[in-house]
């Protein structure tokens, strides 16, 4: 099949193990973004599988519309960059390995980074060092202190166990059924939403972005104390729009780290977010490592190789199958 590839911006994925799954297939790789639906739609003009990292790029109805050739999109995790109700009338298959049993190991990696590189304050004592002084302020240590799980899923889970082994308590909110599997792990639910953010010196987020979730808002940020830190690697959209800006100018939470944010890529150095000590801030990294790349990848081509062979797996849009087109 004619498989294209989407936003691979440094291009590693020809570099992985996992790309030898392609063999077979003619592959195009684009190494930039591109969003304009005129300039996608002559890109994939050809192409009958369509390979997305992640939401780099939003595949709505009136691209679709235009790409009478496409037959499947693969990819991994969660899909709102995807107007599937259209790819199911069109007769595309969507097939997104929801890896129900794999936490992003990367992703928990990188939040429990950013947590030490904000309390330790390590991106101003190395710009100090770079600009010829020494030191530039006194950090805190972890241990001892108490730190809050927002989201007892998969990676939250493991977070927790960083937070441990670093020698802190830690209080989960969550689900009822995320705060059993925090019982069933040690972890102590915190008694409702209010007392994570009032007692815990470090919020930690790890929820999904759906209808249903319960974002965190101006009054749940102000409850913070003054020397606290909230940590974001998930979605930026769960935390109150404009809301942990007012809250760090205000001074409750003392600090933020932040891997996501309301407009990406964010490009603007003068973006607030980017200009305060206070905060630490990558450019929603979590998930980029080659490690995590390739298992997630080996994933997505399987998907591609199912459906290349006529049995296609992992599909969201099972209703398309009737229709699907060939």
């Amino acid at each position: 099949m004619k498989v294209a590839i989407l936003d691979d911006w440094f291009d590693t994925l020809r570099t992985l193990p996992s790309f030898g799954k392609l063999d077979g297939h003619e592959v195009t790789v684009f190494t930039d973004h591109v969003q304009d639906t005129d300039a996608l739609a002559e890109r994939l003009a050809s192409a009958e599988t369509l390979v997305l990292i992640r939401e780099r790029t939003e595949i709505r109805t009136p691209l679709l519309e235009r790409l009478p050739r496409l037959r499947m999109i693969s990819q991994r995790s969660v899909y709102p960059h995807i107007d599937v109700d259209t790819c199911t009338a069109l007769g595309i298959i969507v097939s997104s390995d929801q890896h129900g049993g794999t936490p992003s190991y990367a992703a928990a990696e990188l939040t429990w980074a950013l947590v030490l590189a904000a309390v330790r304050q390590l991106p101003l004592q190395v710009h100090a060092l770079r600009s010829g002084r020494w030191q530039a302020g006194v950090g805190h240590t972890p241990r001892g202190k108490t730190l809050g799980i927002y989201g007892y899923g998969r990676i939250g889970r493991v977070v927790a166990g960083y937070g441990r082994a670093f020698g802190m308590d830690v209080l989960a909110w969550s689900n009822p059924d995320s705060l059993d599997r925090a019982r069933a792990d040690g972890v102590i639910p915190a008694r409702d939403r209010r007392e994570l953010f009032v007692e815990c010196d470090v919020v930690s987020l790890h929820l999904r972005l759906v209808p249903a979730t319960s974002i965190v808002t101006a009054a749940d940020l102000a409850r913070m104390r003054p020397d606290a830190l909230i940590v974001n690697t998930s979605r930026a959209g769960l935390i109150e729009r404009g809301a942990l800006v007012d809250a760090l100018r205000a001074g409750r939470p003392g600090m933020a780290a932040v891997d996501v944010f309301e407009t990406e890529p964010l490009l603007d150095p003068h973006d607030p977010l980017l200009t305060m000590d206070n905060v630490v801030c990558t450019p929603h990294i979590g998930y980029l490592t080659r490690e995590e790349w390739d298992l997630q990848f080996s994933d997505i081509y399987d998907q591609v190789n199912a459906y290349a062979a006529g049995t296609p797996i992992n599909v969201v849009n099972a209703d398309v199958l009737a229709h699907a087109r060939r």
